[in-house]
């Protein structure tokens, strides 16, 4: 068979397979159309090397998926109209989800292959390509009202919308040909420029240009279109040891190792889960720091620089929301959301997220994400116990972006950063709800918090005696529940756990109401209860928010008693309440459960509840 028969035979297997497989990536129908006709034409570009392998479409995939999503940034997840009920509900599952889980799906249903293939293909581990798929299937399963087993039906739904006329592979053809050519007479172009301009350094101060104006001829400068650089990483770009100070001048910072993040798991950072934020990039460079006491009982340091290059600034975009997302819903043990700050003047976006380990000895981790052009810095300090204000870490990361900002791809330089704190970002099973990483420490044990599938419960879990708060009146429209604790330690301490229980009311009067009643039947509960203590921890009112804490103690017999933490907080028409119940070593302090309520309401205003 001859290269065009054999190209278009492999045309039509494969271009509708692609294009649900783009469709599944960003429900933009036309987009993935447009995407899979660009990836194939480079396919015939490209087809000498194409046609040796032993997996053709997993050589045209990347080419697809990139300008796919490219494409599809600044348009809306789906526009088609008059798709069929359960096409629109599968698409808004899949838009639930991040790029990586819809990736994990299509490879998965879509497009079955190994799971080797399917960690390579999307730039994770094995173990975290595992991870992703169980939890791809679970989330969309919660979003699309099935069960697991169901997905891949529901995701074949996708092909009954997809029929449509293809252009002739002919088209195609001509236009790889066509881009074949170009870049050839672009090199041509470019190795011309360079004669000619070596040519007017041996002409110049000749007679020539006089000689030809008596002739009636002149000279006119040749127009040369060159070859786009391609930008590159450079190691001198990274940051050096003495630039670390900044984070602890009495420690004595060296320079670890720098590689380009190839080999082992690559996981370099606290909570990231993928190599690299962008698979598909240029390039990449990891260098480590280690920062000595100068006395030895004092602790140390360590810091990472992570610096990533994606092939376009929209790619960076995208690079930039993935790696700020590694550490805004950090699923690593014992670890705690303490805050982030966004950085203004700094490189063209960048953010500091500030986390605490309490698992050991307090340690306080300090990521800080820039964006500069195309390049992405991510810089780690992480120190025993440590200041949490960002200054310090933000100024390094000014400092990388500094050194960044002046090469190939890179954009906007760093003025000295001016940190302003900013609410923590959408994250989590329920955004609007508290998640697992916003839990506080607890010394009692050495597991790790686990929450509860979010629900619709009768029992409110999160009420106390004094207030016997119930969800399920004619004011709430819809609500749920969700409970965190350690499954160990439960079972021997049954009464122990953290709830919130979060709804929605038809409008903010009726919220407030809901909340007063609550702030009354608290005000009174010593005095109707006299062996019960209620006092007041916080107390926050505003027009559209209100947050209100107590520490409730109750005298049981036998010179014991009962000791619980609430909260009742409202935004516009949402209301929550948190409720925690210590047991034995198992307790948090009074200013670890005003900082939670504080990020229930933080969260709150993402609530975003559905009626079944």
């Amino acid at each position: 068979m001859d290269q065009p028969a054999e190209f278009d035979a492999f045309y039509k297997d494969v271009r509708d397979r692609l294009l649900v497989e783009a469709y599944a990536l960003t429900g933009d129908l036309a987009v993935s159309r447009t995407a899979v006709r660009d990836g194939l034409a480079v396919a015939w570009h490209h087809w000498n090397k194409v046609r040796r392998v032993d997996d053709r479409i997993g050589w045209v995939r990347p080419h697809v998926w990139r300008r796919a999503r490219h494409r599809h940034n600044a348009r809306p997840w789906h526009r088609e109209r008059n798709l069929p009920d359960d096409v629109k509900e599968t698409l808004e599952a899949l838009n639930g989800l991040s790029l990586n889980q819809r990736k994990a799906l299509v490879l998965t249903h879509l497009s079955p292959v190994p799971m080797g293939q399917l960690a390579r293909e999307i730039g994770v581990t094995a173990r975290t390509a595992e991870d992703l798929v169980t939890s791809a299937n679970t989330d969309f399963a919660q979003a699309r009202g099935c069960t697991v087993e169901e997905v891949g039906l529901r995701l074949e739904g996708l092909r009954t919308v997809i029929a449509g006329r293809w252009p002739r592979s002919t088209i195609l053809r001509r236009a790889g040909t066509a881009r074949r050519r170009t870049h050839a007479v672009a090199g041509v172009l470019a190795t011309l420029a360079l004669v000619v301009a070596s040519g007017s350094l041996v002409a110049q101060g000749s007679d020539d240009d006089a000689a030809l104006a008596e002739q009636g001829f002149s000279r006119r400068p040749m127009k040369v279109d060159t070859v786009p650089e391609v930008p590159t990483l450079s190691e001198e770009s990274l940051l050096a040891a003495s630039q670390l100070r900044r984070v602890d001048r009495g420690l004595t910072w060296t320079v670890g190792e720098t590689h380009d993040n190839t080999t082992g798991d690559g996981l370099v950072l606290p909570c990231q889960s993928a190599s690299f934020a962008d698979p598909d990039g240029l390039g990449a460079y990891v260098r480590t720091f280690s920062g000595a006491p100068r006395k030895k009982r004092d602790a140390g340091a360590a810091a990472v620089q992570m610096v990533e290059l994606s092939r376009t600034p929209e790619d960076a975009e995208e690079t930039y929301r993935t790696a700020l997302g590694w550490f805004t819903a950090c699923s690593a043990p014992s670890t705690q959301l303490v805050g982030v700050h966004s950085l203004p003047d700094v490189g063209d976006e960048a953010s500091v997220v500030t986390l605490r380990q309490w698992r050991g000895p307090d340690r306080t981790v300090q990521v800080a994400v820039a964006r500069t052009g195309q390049i992405v810095s991510t810089t780690m300090t992480q120190v025993k116990g440590g200041s949490t204000a960002p200054e310090r870490v933000a100024s390094v990361l000014g400092a990388s972006v500094n050194a960044l900002c002046g090469q190939s791809g890179a954009g906007a330089c760093s003025a000295p950063p001016k940190p302003r704190r900013t609410d923590v970002p959408r994250a989590g099973e329920v955004p609007g709800m508290l998640s697992e990483w916003d839990m506080p420490p607890i010394s009692g044990t050495r597991e790790s918090w686990v929450g509860t599938t979010a629900k619709e419960l009768t029992k409110n879990e999160a009420s106390t005696r004094c207030d016997t708060t119930a969800f399920t009146g004619k004011s709430i429209r819809i609500h749920l529940s969700r409970t965190f604790l350690f499954p160990k330690a439960a079972q021997k301490n049954p009464t122990f756990g953290l709830t919130q229980t979060a709804g929605l009311t038809r409008n903010a009067a009726q919220t407030r109401k809901f909340v007063e009643g609550v702030r009354a039947k608290m005000a009174r509960c010593s005095d109707e209860e006299l062996s019960t203590e209620v006092t007041r921890i916080v107390d926050q009112r505003g027009g559209k928010s209100e947050l209100t804490a107590w520490h409730v103690e109750s005298e049981l017999p036998g010179d014991r008693s009962l000791e619980v933490f609430m909260a009742i907080i409202r935004h516009g028409n949402t209301v929550s309440q948190v409720g925690f119940v210590p047991a034995g070593k198992l307790e948090i302090s009074r200013a670890d459960f005003a900082d939670l309520s504080k990020r229930a309401l933080e969260r709150l205003p993402r609530l975003r509840l559905e009626q079944d």
